[in-house]
């Protein structure tokens, strides 16, 4: 789930900071609460508690995957077992911005939370790597309708001055699962097997629910503003979130299938796709408009560039270096810390003036990191790198899609939170279908496919190298990562 998403001053700076907010002087001279006190406290635990069980989903899932993928024979549709997730997700996110805005958001966020437990039963106890895949995308279901509820109650229930400081302690949720959970899902992988890695987490889902809805149901419950509560669904959002969930789809299967067959998907696809895609996100954004298409756009070229890259660096440490399951996903954990502390960064209210600048920085962090990853594919490049490199990435992804959310709630009006919400987690999940979709295809069309039948027959010490494959990958999406840091530079509407 990016999430979206995606992740500090001594040892837990987001936390402490948390906590002095409740106590700052307000400009009437009364204590102007922060996100920890009193009114926002079990809001604030409940959503941050649901942020945490994405979290641990996200890290323990993305170690799993790459021995998942090799016991159900499905390595060549690795990238499919990632994008269908997010395939899935587009439609929910549409259906969800429309019913927070139109009754509110608990429903959304409670069907979302059941729907995602389902999908990683689901995915646990498939005996084959479409079932597999199918969990993925009920998954999907439940953390889109997931994620664009809990931004429309950021919106209702937060004043702006504090939202920065929620994004943040979204981003400190992170920090636990990212160290923790890669260590103990490649544990648990090694040696219960990787099925109880999906079956385990839906045990989380208890407290969250028990902590998150009532706080929601009083704080921001119902209808919008101006609005009865009775409104139909509009049909035709509704219609081209179809398409543009079933165009992601169609482009999938035509990545997986490289032949001339697969023209047929691939245009059909994009029919689907360009006409949803301009109904539903806000006109501009495709070229970049200053303001609010630039801020949609830049969510999806930060999250599917990164997300596509990160993506495949475990199966690529597990196969070109002989890394076991727990090591790769630690090679990843760093980053949670950072990202948090990217995050913290940008709430700092001295640094408001500064969001741009700091915007694009945190994109020339995401390209490098990518970039340098595939080095470990030099037999004398120590492994280490890519934790290093991943480290910096996740610190400018922190700044950036936490800049973004913020941006987004401060160019909504309340009544349309939920769709504009919407239109951010559309870019985000969208992104990461498309680039998901092309890595993949240029994978296996550069001997991953390859690569996944001689893991079927070898093992680990038979495996075949193929870098170029991996290769093919993380440097086309550095390039975009680097675009985006152009697109950062026009979020602000009065430069």
């Amino acid at each position: 789930m990016t999430a979206p998403e995606p992740r500090d001053a001594e040892t837990s700076p987001p936390l402490a900071e948390l906590t002095l907010a409740a106590g700052s002087e307000s400009t009437d001279g009364l204590k102007a609460e922060g996100v920890l006190g009193r009114t926002h406290r079990a809001l604030s635990l409940g959503i941050v508690s649901v942020v945490l069980l994405i979290a641990f989903e996200a890290t323990a899932v993305g170690t799993a995957m790459p021995v998942a993928a090799r016991e159900l024979r499905g390595i060549p549709l690795y990238a499919f077992a990632f994008s269908a997730y997010f395939t899935t997700s587009l439609f929910a996110m549409v259906l969800s911005g429309q019913w927070a805005d139109r009754r509110g958001p608990l429903g959304p966020l409670a069907a979302g939370i059941g729907s995602f437990a389902a999908g990683l039963l689901l995915s646990g106890t498939a005996q084959s790597m479409w079932m597999f895949i199918a969990g993925r995308a009920v998954q999907g279901l439940g953390g889109g309708l997931v994620i664009v509820a809990l931004y429309v109650v950021i919106g209702r229930a937060y004043p702006e001055r504090i939202r920065p400081s929620i994004m943040a302690a979204f981003a400190a949720s992170w920090v636990i699962p990212s160290v923790v959970g890669p260590l103990a899902s490649g544990t648990v992988t090694e040696h219960l097997g990787w099925r109880w890695v999906f079956l385990g987490i839906p045990a989380l889902i208890v407290f969250p629910l028990a902590l998150a809805l009532p706080a929601i149901r009083r704080m921001a419950a119902g209808p919008a503003d101006g609005s009865t509560g009775g409104e139909p669904l509009d049909r035709r959002r509704v219609r081209l979130a179809l398409g543009i969930s079933a165009g992601a789809g169609l482009l999938q299967y035509a990545g997986q299938d490289l032949d001339r067959y697969a023209l047929i998907p691939a245009v059909a696809g994009i029919a689907l796709l360009v006409p949803a895609v301009r109904g539903l996100l806000p006109p501009g954004t495709v070229r970049a408009a200053r303001g609010l298409p630039a801020v949609v756009l830049l969510r999806g070229i930060a999250a599917g560039s990164f997300i596509a890259a990160e993506s495949f660096v475990p199966l690529m440490l597990v196969t070109q270096r002989g890394l076991t399951p727990t090591m790769a996903g630690l090679s990843l954990a760093v980053g949670g810390a950072t990202w948090a502390l990217g995050s913290y960064v940008q709430s700092r209210p001295r640094l408001e003036e500064h969001r741009e600048p700091l915007m694009v920085a945190g994109m020339v962090l995401v390209a490098l990191s990518i970039a340098a990853a595939p080095t470990v594919l030099i037999e004398g490049v120590p492994v280490w790198i890519v934790a290093v490199a991943w480290a910096f990435g996740c610190f400018g992804m922190g700044t950036v899609t936490a800049s973004t959310s913020v941006l987004l709630l401060k160019l909504s009006a309340p009544h349309e939170a939920g769709a504009n919400s919407a239109a951010l987690q559309i870019s985000d999940g969208l992104s990461n279908v498309l680039l998901l979709t092309g890595g993949g295809a240029a994978f296996a069309a550069l001997g991953g496919g390859a690569l996944g039948a001689a893991a079927h027959g070898a093992g680990a010490g038979g495996v075949a190298s193929h870098p170029g494959a991996f290769v093919a990958v993380f440097l086309p999406m550095a390039g975009v990562a680097l675009a985006g840091a152009w697109v950062a530079a026009r979020v602000r509407t009065n430069a």
